[in-house]
């Protein structure tokens, strides 16, 4: 029995169908694998509090903790903060070196001595261009919000994110920043 054209067509659309999903399947594994977060909560932040910010930088890159803490900047704003202000760094510092312990605790009498309410600390793991053929830029970044009187931590994160060769590096640092930011547990 031959079949005609047509019927040849819907005979094989089931096949068609299973290849799409499977192939849709496979890119949203490849796609996820490049960023991963995790956070935990503890209770609601008042996004009309005063805030600071103080990120070190633990990663190969000089000034990236700065550059991370403009990009937090814009993200803390986006979703609704209005009162963000930098933590003065140690400017004779080495900016090479990764040994951050003095500088919470200066972040933290810093934010008490301007009656913050919140003080988001963190580090920049990962800044930099990956070697290779494309050169993909990849970030690593862990953020907490403390109890500027405390130093008590109610809301940390981490994440990682990869981009394609054509990615800029401050393009992929402020989509993980934008990410880890949209998961704040913020109230007005």
């Amino acid at each position: 029995m031959q079949l005609s054209p047509s019927r040849l067509l819907l005979a094989r659309l089931p096949q068609a169908r299973y290849m799409a999903l499977m192939l849709l399947g496979l890119l949203t594994i490849l796609l996820s694998a490049c960023s991963t977060t995790q956070v935990h909560e503890e209770q609601p932040l008042n996004s009309n509090a005063e805030w600071g910010i103080a990120v070190s930088n633990h990663s190969e890159t000089p000034l990236a903790g700065q550059k991370a803490e403009g990009m937090l900047i814009t993200a803390l704003t986006k979703r609704g903060i209005k009162s963000v202000q930098v933590a003065p760094r140690d400017e004779t510092a080495n900016p090479l070196t990764v040994d951050g312990s003095g500088d919470l605790q200066s972040a933290l009498t810093w934010a008490q001595q301007r009656s913050m309410k919140y003080l988001v600390t963190g580090a920049v793991q990962e800044w930099h261009y990956k070697t290779g053929l494309d050169g993909e830029p990849a970030v690593g970044v862990s953020l907490q919000v403390r109890d500027a009187n405390s130093g008590e931590i109610l809301w940390s994160a981490n994440g990682s994110r990869g981009g394609w060769g054509f990615d800029t590096l401050s393009g992929v640092a402020s989509k993980q920043l934008d990410k880890l930011v949209g998961k704040m547990p913020l109230k007005p």
